[in-house]
């Protein structure tokens, strides 16, 4: 089990935090805004209600053990340079954050973050890379008709373990291998009870027909 910080529970830290407590790692989520704490609760480890900009505040959360920090502040922009400038100068390893455009990126980067996300801009590339670029797994040679393929989830698959999806009997098909956007990484043979997230892209082999079934799920 790993350990993680959620710093701002908006719709994207909201769903990180859950996604990462459903797939059975430690997670802090932290916010400012008692009603979003109250609303990601059920869905992480430990929730806290906590001004992030207050360097003082954050020495007393054990963030430097953490394996990787999450920063989703939303549009404030002053917030989360403050928040990466107080957890670089902690000590925290990994620092992941959300940014609205490349110079919020660059700032970040030149503060201590280790990575950084835009979740509209990297959707909308992925799209247009899989409308205008068909990945090549799609083209690897196998025996006659099977293939390999990497898809993006249904959203009939989000939140389940793959065992609940049950994909060999369903559809006879063999998810081999995950690609994660957070944490990044990417999971050779996942387990039976890893948890699908909308993040993640599945690398699934099968007969060519049975693949096709599985995207067009919806």
């Amino acid at each position: 089990m790993k350990r993680f910080a959620v710093i701002g529970a908006g719709s994207f830290g909201f769903y990180v935090s859950k996604a990462l407590f459903e797939s059975n790692q430690e997670v802090i989520t932290i916010d400012r805004n008692r009603e979003r704490i109250q609303a990601v609760e059920p869905y992480t480890t430990t929730a806290i209600v906590l001004d992030a900009t207050d360097a003082e505040a954050l020495k007393g959360l054990g963030l430097v053990e953490m394996d990787s920090v999450v920063v989703s502040t939303g549009g404030d922009i002053s917030n989360s340079i403050l928040i990466c400038y107080h957890l670089h100068e902690l000590g925290v390893k990994t620092i992941i954050a959300k940014v609205e455009d490349e110079t919020h990126a660059e700032i970040l980067k030149k503060l201590g973050a280790s990575d950084t996300i835009r979740p509209a801009k990297d959707t909308a590339t992925r799209l247009a890379r899989r409308l205008t670029q068909p990945n090549i797994l799609e083209f690897l040679p196998l025996e006659e008709d099977y293939n390999l393929v990497q898809v993006d989830p249904p959203k009939s698959f989000i939140g389940k373990s793959l065992k609940d999806i049950n994909l060999r009997s369903r559809y006879d098909v063999y998810v081999i291998a995950v690609k994660e956007l957070v944490p990044e990484r990417f999971v050779i043979v996942p387990p039976a009870d890893f948890v699908v997230k909308d993040s993640d892209i599945l690398i699934m082999i099968g007969k060519t027909k049975n693949l096709e079934r599985i995207k067009e799920l919806k």
